[in-house]
């Protein structure tokens, strides 16, 4: 099963926005048709971000979102610092995918990550969706 790490700014997306390719990707991972993968750090940050006023997000959708997290997750602890990000603040995501062996990062804002990290692909919802797609064709 492939492996994904979704970063936070896929979740808010999928919780803001109904029927868009980040909503379709996160339900992809919590629908456990992709493996997705966490760690404590992640999402810590998820119902941080979630939960901020200004996003106008009711109390009780952010614990609907994170309690399907944790029960559809791949938990993780990573054992690595990594310092690559632009972000630091995104280095958790690439610490939890090398713990996890994750084949996919998936972001909408890849300038704040590397190129590639050793086998892992960071990509946008619309090329995880691509290249999940194609490989459902190929099976």
């Amino acid at each position: 099963m492939i492996r994904v790490v979704l970063d936070t700014n896929i979740v808010i997306s999928a919780a803001l926005s109904s029927g868009g390719l980040p909503e379709a990707v996160f339900n992809l991972a919590l629908n456990r048709v992709v493996r997705l993968c966490v760690s404590e750090a992640i999402l810590a940050e998820y119902g941080e971000i979630l939960g901020r006023p200004r996003l106008g997000i009711p109390k009780e959708k952010v614990e609907t979102i994170l309690g399907h997290v944790r029960e559809a997750a791949l938990w993780v602890i990573p054992t690595q610092t990594i310092a690559a990000c632009s972000d630091p603040d995104d280095n958790i995501f690439l610490e939890c995918a090398v713990a996890a062996q994750a084949q996919y990062l998936i972001t909408g804002n890849q300038r704040h990550f590397p190129e590639a990290w050793g086998e892992l692909r960071i990509v946008t919802p619309r090329e995880f969706l691509e290249v999940f797609t194609e490989a459902e064709r190929g099976q």
